[in-house]
């Protein structure tokens, strides 16, 4: 099938896009620059230059395409619930295309707020309506009326060079020449290898079910403690304490999500797509921390 992926040139893209190219679908990838277009083309991409604000362009897309992965996020904090606003009429225009058709959409969401004290949060878990974060990609695509509509729900996404959330967290830690973790530091941040989420983007879309909600869970939840401490063995800093009020100040915007405990199961998603993870573990890629900037 000809697959639309926004987001396409990205951390998660460019994978997602090289594991469907191998599996022999076509690929019509979204990228804003030149140097994303001719990235692209290199791995056998079709490109359509254009932006999530270019509302016009994506519907042109999921026009010319069988399904849509939603991939793209402008991940600037400074500006948070704007580039929500953007992500949410984006998913809007892409199901206005789709709508009344059997052509699957799978967007793109996260696992925060979903797992109640003391539990593990599952693929059947509803995102609560007094849920803080102004981020409703899950919300808006579920709501879609008429769209073959499915959330991919992801954990911490990581390689050698990057770790979701945690990377920004690195940066602070260099900054301010100390890992730390808030209170006995067991909260813990689910986690998955990037391959190994690209190519469940990749079952997800060839099964297609509509209104599903996966988790790209590889390891349920890894301690905060256990993140800080192997960032710390290799970057050669102090570990330590913080409390839970000490923590805006220190992450800054990081400090709403330093102290949640978000352990996730993808027992649900494994089962109905076959997905089984392969890659490296989080503290491992941390090990593998570059550190000649440190």
């Amino acid at each position: 099938m000809r697959v639309f992926v926004t987001g396409a040139t990205g951390f998660i893209g460019m994978p997602v896009v090289k594991e469907l190219i191998a599996a022999g679908h076509e690929v019509l990838g979204l990228a804003r620059s030149e140097k994303g277009q001719k990235s692209l083309a290199a791995i056998g991409a079709d490109v359509l230059r254009g932006s999530l604000e270019d509302l016009d362009g994506l519907r042109q897309g999921a026009s010319a395409s069988d399904a849509v992965i939603h991939l793209a996020f402008i991940h600037d904090w400074s500006n948070f619930a704007e580039s929500c606003e953007i992500d949410r009429r984006a998913i809007e225009a892409l199901g206005s295309v789709l709508a009344g058709s059997d052509r699957p959409l799978i967007v793109t969401g996260g696992l925060a707020g979903l797992a109640r004290p003391g539990q593990v949060a599952t693929e059947d878990g509803v995102i609560p309506p007094d849920f803080p974060f102004p981020r409703v990609s899950e919300q808006t695509a579920l709501s879609l009326q008429g769209v073959r509509a499915s959330v991919m729900r992801l954990p911490q996404v990581h390689d050698p060079l990057k770790q979701g959330l945690i990377t920004p967290a690195i940066e602070v830690y260099r900054e301010k020449g100390v890992c730390a973790y808030v209170g006995d530091g067991l909260t813990r941040w689910p986690a998955a290898h990037v391959l190994d989420v690209a190519r469940l983007y990749r079952l997800a879309i060839e099964k297609a079910e509509p209104n599903a909600k996966y988790h790209a869970v590889a390891e349920e939840g890894v301690s905060m403690r256990d993140i800080a401490e192997a960032i710390g063995r290799r970057l050669k800093l102090p570990v330590k304490s913080i409390a839970p009020e000490e923590a805006q100040a220190f992450f800054g915007w990081l400090g709403r999500f330093a102290s949640y405990d978000m352990p996730a199961s993808s027992t649900q998603t494994r089962k109905r797509l076959g997905w089984e993870p392969t890659g490296p573990g989080l503290i491992a890629d941390l090990e593998q921390l570059r550190v000649s900037d440190s």
